[in-house]
């Protein structure tokens, strides 16, 4: 007889990772994840006690797989084009994982998961992507309350157009939505007074994906 795989939170986790990608949260079931990994349900409820605590973790988890490639795409660069990198793999996200950024950044966690994230306060009193300010307002002698507003308004239309394109099944070229976050944000930053002149979309697009702009 052969030896059995242990089942372990990480398989488990990975299992409820590939679900969520392919189906939406709705197909994370106990049930589901024992036959994607060929187990009796035990080991799940074992490791996690219920499916609400599975699916917490997931959120982080979920969280950590889209955007774990940020830092590194951010490493050595300069203020502006940091923060543009940012708006590029949001979108791209929404592209490429429709069903893992809706769980994350669209749905409403209490129905997901049974609980608010980031307490009780509304997003919309917190300062939005609080490096990308410090460093922006740092690099061009401006107060950052100045930059916060103009990084707002960037993130906001950010965000609405990924939703767009997650829904969109005849969405636009990824470079074209792309470019479109990029010229918004150019247009609040440089109104405020940060020197955008001599930036390119083009290179910082081509940089991060390391080919020509084409249609994705």
């Amino acid at each position: 007889m052969g030896r059995k795989t242990r089942i372990t939170k990480e398989m488990i986790m990975e299992a409820a990772y590939e679900l969520l990608d392919e189906s939406g949260i709705g197909a994370v079931a106990i049930k589901n994840l024992a036959a994607k990994l060929d187990c009796s349900t035990q080991p799940i409820s074992w490791q996690f006690g219920s499916m609400t605590e599975l699916k917490k973790e997931l959120y982080e988890y979920a969280g950590k797989r889209m955007f774990g490639q940020l830092f590194s795409d951010m490493e050595g660069r300069d203020a502006l084009d940091a923060f543009f990198i940012t708006g590029v793999r949001y979108i791209s996200t929404a592209c490429d994982y429709p069903n893992v950024f809706r769980f994350v950044n669209v749905d409403s966690p209490i129905d997901t998961i049974g609980e608010q994230v980031g307490g009780d306060a509304s997003i919309f009193s917190t300062q939005f992507d609080d490096d990308a300010v410090r460093l922006i307002a740092d690099r061009y002698g401006l107060p950052e309350e100045k930059v916060g507003r103009a990084v707002q308004d960037t993130v906001i239309y950010t965000h609405g157009l990924a939703v767009m394109m997650m829904f969109d099944n005849y969405r636009m070229p990824r470079a074209a939505a792309c470019r479109m976050i990029y010229d918004m944000g150019m247009r609040q930053l440089s109104d405020i007074g940060v020197d955008v002149s001599g930036k390119k979309f083009e290179d910082i697009y081509n940089s991060i994906f390391n080919k020509e702009i084409g249609n994705k």
